[in-house]
């Protein structure tokens, strides 16, 4: 279970003055699988940095009960100078896995080879990619959040990355954010809708899908 309580988050850039989230109160359920949908910049990457804790609310409380993961696919967190396998090391020692498990695990999942040898920074965003959404498949979460990372590599390795997303979901719940209506309606059955006027759920993909379009 996930809960929001009273948030509030807001940016200011280049001296404007930007509210995202304002009194925003919602509890994720762990039997219903989430889309956030809504235009860019109304705040879905943002949500999924609040939930995940990669970023702090400016008020207000996440309530996390359970392991939640970072925002697949989210590469940020690498250091440019370390190699592949240096940084898969430093996260499974801060999540308190075998490092080499976490290791062979990855490198058979991303199949990046001998380039998991290479820096970071030397790696295209496809590679990046792999590696990310490779780690957070290695390391078993109660809640997986997705920012747009389904469709990494090519159609044979799109495939794999479904099938090792779907047998996730035995025993965990997801937050998605995407545009892609046939991808949430694969991963999803609910979903929340963002818009300038807040933050809006929907019990069914359908019916966000049709608000959103009536929205445009």
């Amino acid at each position: 279970m996930i809960e929001l309580k009273n948030i509030y988050k807001a940016y200011n850039l280049s001296g404007i003055h930007k509210q995202i989230f304002e009194g925003l109160n919602f509890k994720f359920s762990p039997d219903r699988n989430y889309a956030l949908l809504g235009s860019n910049g109304v705040g879905k990457s943002t949500l999924l940095r609040l939930i995940a804790g990669a970023e702090s609310p400016d008020h207000g409380k996440v309530i996390r009960k359970g392991k939640v993961s970072w925002p697949m696919g989210f590469s940020g967190g690498f250091n440019g100078s370390m190699t592949g396998i240096e940084n898969l090391k430093f996260v499974a020692r801060i999540y308190g896995k075998d490092p080499n498990a976490i290791i062979d695990s990855v490198n058979e999942f991303s199949e990046l080879g001998n380039s998991m040898k290479l820096p970071i920074k030397t790696y295209s965003s496809g590679m990046r990619a792999r590696l990310a959404f490779g780690l957070s498949l290695a390391i078993d979460f109660d809640c997986y959040l997705v920012d747009e990372v389904i469709a990494v590599g090519d159609s044979s390795f799109q495939k794999k990355s479904k099938k090792a997303f779907q047998e996730k979901f035995d025993k965990s719940f997801l937050i998605m954010a995407s545009h892609s209506a046939d991808i949430m309606k694969d991963y999803c059955d609910c979903g929340l809708l963002l818009d300038d006027n807040g933050v809006h759920f929907y019990d069914t993909i359908e019916s966000m899908l049709e608000a959103y379009q009536k929205n445009k």
